[in-house]
C-alpha cells in the first residue's frame, strides 16, 4: 500500500485557479492508478477525475471537464489537480486515492489521503 498526503488547498475567489497536490510514499507508486473525490458540507463524497497508471489515460466528472486537469509525475511519486475557473460549487474537501484501476468508483481504491480544503468564495 502507499501513504498519502495532499495539499495545496485554500481560500480563493470563483475564477481563480489552484493547484493540488498528493505526494505518495512507497515504490510502487506507478502501479497504482491514481484519483481525486471531493466531499461538500453535508453531501456525499463524489468522483473528480482519475488516471491511469502510466498517465497516459484521464477520466473527469462533468462537472470538472474542461476546468480541472489531472496529471502525474511516476519520478517523483507525485499526483496533481490542476483546477482552473473555479467557481462556488467547487468548495469541498478533496481527497486523493491510489487504487487497481481508474474507476469513479470509491470501491476500486485502497488507500486514501486526510483531505485538502479547497474554498471558493463568490
Amino acid at each position: 500500500q502507499v501513504q498519502l498526503v495532499e495539499s495545496g488547498g485554500g481560500l480563493v475567489q470563483a475564477g481563480d485557479s489552484l493547484r493540488l497536490s498528493c505526494a505518495a510514499s512507497g515504490r510502487t507508486f506507478s502501479s497504482y492508478a491514481m484519483g481525486w473525490f471531493r466531499q461538500a458540507p453535508g453531501k456525499e463524497r463524489d468522483f473528480v477525475a482519475s488516471i491511469s497508471p502510466s498517465g497516459g489515460r484521464n477520466w473527469y466528472a462533468d462537472s470538472v471537464r474542461g476546468r480541472f486537469t489531472i496529471s502525474r509525475d511516476n519520478a517523483g511519486n507525485t499526483v496533481y489537480l490542476q483546477m482552473n475557473r473555479l467557481k462556488p460549487e467547487d468548495t469541498a474537501v478533496y481527497y486523493c486515492a491510489a487504487g487497481t484501476i481508474p474507476n469513479p468508483k470509491e470501491g476500486f481504491y485502497d488507500c486514501w489521503g486526510q483531505g485538502t480544503q479547497v474554498t471558493v468564495s463568490s
